[in-house]
């Protein structure tokens, strides 16, 4: 006859070694996480998590994929075009610390009314997802992007956070940043942008694998707006 005496110890043993040892790993990843945002502070990013996403879907689907990407400073992109992004994707971008705490309660209250009608994710948040976790939702996904959001914030800073973004963000199949948005859109380079074209062209963010600027007539029409509102 077995001793559960002896089993039991064993069991509560192995349990405990692996949550530590678990624990252990989600430190060691969420430091190489931090590493990576002070490192972005000077290094451009080489690639992102939604980069590589859609690389491995072009290769399991046996499709054709073809990446532009190319990233350019700040300076080179037309003030127009960085309003346009902030106007459409996060009014309070400088005034927060990384979370739109506003934003989120709206976000919440149309979720029990069951009438989203819009994301409450701060730019900087787009950011972290973008570079580590790519477009798959989950609560554990969501919780290891909010630790990291703060790290953003304090190490990188508002310029360099939409810097990165407007470089990283896919605008399209196999286009990401806004010099590679602009050339393929718009045909110029993005430092040479303008008001029309770059509400356009932030309009189709939310879907960028489903939007194209030229039928983005309303949507563009309310960026302007929030520009024009915004002082821009």
């Amino acid at each position: 006859m077995p001793n559960t005496n002896t089993k039991t110890p064993r069991r509560r043993g192995f349990l405990r070694s692996f949550i530590l040892w678990l624990l252990i790993g989600v430190v060691v990843l969420w430091a190489l996480g931090a590493l990576m945002l002070v490192a972005a502070r000077w290094i451009d990013p080489p690639t992102t998590a939604v980069h590589i996403e859609r690389r491995l879907q072009a290769w399991v689907r046996h499709t054709a994929y073809r990446e532009r990407y190319k990233f350019i400073p700040l300076s080179q992109i037309s003030a127009d075009l960085q309003h346009a992004v902030i106007a459409a994707e996060d009014a309070n971008f400088y005034q927060h610390h990384g979370f739109d705490w506003h934003q989120m309660q709206i976000a919440a209250e149309d979720d029990l009314e069951g009438d989203r009608t819009r994301g409450a994710s701060t730019i900087t948040q787009q950011l972290v997802k973008n570079l580590f976790f790519g477009t798959g939702r989950s609560i554990l996904r969501k919780g290891a992007e909010a630790t990291l959001v703060p790290v953003a914030e304090f190490v990188l800073g508002k310029q360099r956070i939409l810097e990165i973004y407007l470089n990283v963000v896919e605008w399209g199949p196999g286009i990401y940043g806004a010099e590679a948005a602009s050339r393929y859109y718009d045909e110029t380079a993005a430092r040479n942008i303008g008001r029309e074209q770059g509400a356009r062209l932030a309009a189709i963010l939310p879907a960028p694998l489903k939007r194209r600027p030229e039928r983005m007539n309303n949507y563009s029409a309310i960026i302007l707006e929030r520009m024009g509102q915004m002082g821009w």
